[in-house]
């Protein structure tokens, strides 16, 4: 994982966990890495990935079972309103994208009609 400098480590990493929850490469109820592992794998500080677990934690994205694990949630309605949130957020960014290079909403629309 490349992270950008403009934005905090544990954000991107957290964003990052979100979107593979929501495609499917993150199951419900599956067992996330440890701490260490993680952390291992991306190259950072274990800290870091302790407060991105206790941030999904907090957010009921991740469950930790103490002495056993964090684990994905297995409500379906975080799931899906996870994948409302993200959803949102690429539209918005096509939105603003489009509209720096001068599209109005009809042309955006047309754009993605093309697409679609």
């Amino acid at each position: 994982m490349e992270f950008n400098n403009n934005i905090p480590i544990y954000l991107q990493i957290i964003e990052s966990i979100k979107q593979d929850i929501v495609v499917g490469k993150l199951k419900a109820g599956q067992k996330m890495p440890s701490v260490r592992e993680l952390a291992g794998i991306l190259k950072v500080n274990p800290n870091t990935i302790q407060r991105v677990y206790q941030e999904l934690d907090r957010e009921r994205i991740t469950f930790t079972k103490r002495g056993m694990g964090t684990y994905v949630t297995e409500e379906e309605k975080t799931i899906r309103s996870l994948k409302e949130e993200i959803s949102k957020k690429i539209i918005l960014d096509f939105v603003e994208g489009m509209n720096k290079l001068g599209f109005s909403n009809k042309e955006m629309i047309n754009t993605l009609k093309e697409y679609l």
